[in-house]
């Protein structure tokens, strides 16, 4: 789970992290107001969405304005207009792709006199199963792009979960920025409150993007960007209530009313398996053989006839859905349970795309009688490579 960067740094606050001064717009009757109760004489005018590269991003309607999703003012009225010329404005950026993301909120934020930026994050290293530290005197530009060019500029080190967080480990974060005594001192103490609030809330990733020294020379998070482990919100209600329904894809949103897995993509053909790791190989076979997925879809071990019904529903609500294929490995999830739910959907919500089904498992012939005895125009497939084949050669039979 996201959240957006005015809360993340609510949470920083709370944590004795330092932080701009800010207030949140969500109607363009609060500009002014909200404003007027930042100090200035700078002001910064954010746009609030669930992607990077606000910055460099650009509105697609003319009304918006010059310039990106970080704009700024040198005066309450200056502000107000920026602010008011945003909201309900459609931002693309590099993350959002060419539809962009509706602004609903704006930050208006104290401005800061930047010495020096940098890039500072703490994630769960999956292949150490450690929180890592990554930090670079390379701040405000896209890691993956210092990471290409610069590697040697990226430090990165995991935390002994035995141990916890140890000041050394601010120590030699500080060593590599290049930070003096003051700093120094900071840093340990500043990494030590990040650290507590990962672990604190289950964070999968907390970014700080730039972490700049500011012209008094202290240390200070200029931006922040947090996700949370999803399967942990039961025990953290705070950060549920932070969780901004509009930035989610409503077919995700959907899916997830039902426990389903499910992840939009860009390609034609939508995809419904049971178990990850088939997904996974579903869609692979899908682009060995000419095609891309339309997403992943996992309807999971335990799948009812319901659960199956609406999965069926959320790939056909998909405009770029032209064809269909449901690989089913039955193990614990019967193959006659997924027949039921496949044929319940169509017949509610009609099929106007090519249907492939494969079927292989627990009850796998009661599976295809169901199929073959509801008389839809359904694609029979022997194996995995077989219904690939299939799917692929009948959606590019109708271009």
């Amino acid at each position: 789970m996201n959240i957006h960067e005015y809360q993340a740094k609510t949470l920083l606050h709370r944590y004795g992290v330092p932080v701009s001064e800010g207030r949140i717009v969500l109607s363009a009757d609060e500009a002014k107001r909200a404003a007027s109760e930042v100090e200035g004489p700078l002001w910064v005018i954010k746009a609030q969405i669930h992607a990077g590269g606000r910055g460099k991003g650009s509105f697609i309607e003319a009304d918006a304005g010059s310039g990106g999703g970080v704009r700024l003012a040198r005066s309450v009225e200056e502000a107000e207009k920026e602010a008011k010329a945003m909201l309900g404005r459609t931002l693309v950026t590099k993350q959002t792709g060419p539809v962009g993301k509706m602004v609903n909120r704006i930050y208006i934020e104290d401005g800061s006199g930047i010495e020096k930026e940098f890039y500072l994050a703490i994630l769960v290293d999956r292949q150490s199963s450690r929180i890592s530290f990554v930090a670079s005197t390379e701040g405000g530009m896209d890691i993956e792009e210092v990471a290409e060019s610069t590697p040697e500029k990226i430090l990165s080190f995991s935390v002994d979960p035995a141990t916890g967080y140890q000041g050394y480990h601010g120590r030699r974060i500080a060593f590599n920025l290049g930070l003096d005594s003051k700093q120094t001192k900071q840093c340990v103490a500043l990494m030590a409150n990040l650290y507590r609030l990962f672990v604190d809330k289950d964070m999968e990733m907390l970014e700080i993007n730039p972490l700049i020294i500011s012209d008094s020379g202290d240390l200070k998070c200029l931006d922040a960007k947090m996700s949370f482990d999803g399967n942990a919100m039961y025990r953290h209600r705070d950060i549920a209530e932070l969780r901004d329904t509009t930035e989610e894809d409503p077919k995700e949103l959907e899916a997830s009313k039902y426990d389903l897995n499910y992840i939009a993509l860009d390609g034609q053909i939508g995809c419904m398996v049971n178990g990850a790791g088939l997904a996974m190989a579903t869609m692979d076979i899908i682009k060995l053989f000419g095609s891309e997925p339309a997403n992943f879809l996992d309807v999971g071990g335990g799948a009812t006839k319901e659960k199956v019904t609406e999965a069926f529903k959320i790939i056909t609500s998909d405009p770029q859905v032209k064809g269909i294929l449901v690989n089913i490995f039955g193990g614990i999830m019967r193959c006659d349970v997924i027949a039921e739910g496949v044929v319940s959907a169509v017949k509610e919500v009609g099929l106007q795309v090519p249907l492939v089904v494969r079927l292989e498992g627990t009850n796998v012939e009661e599976g295809k009688a169901i199929i073959t005895d509801s008389g839809l125009n359904v694609i029979a497939a022997n194996n995995l490579k077989d219904g690939a084949e299939k799917i692929v050669a009948a959606v590019k039979a109708l271009q």
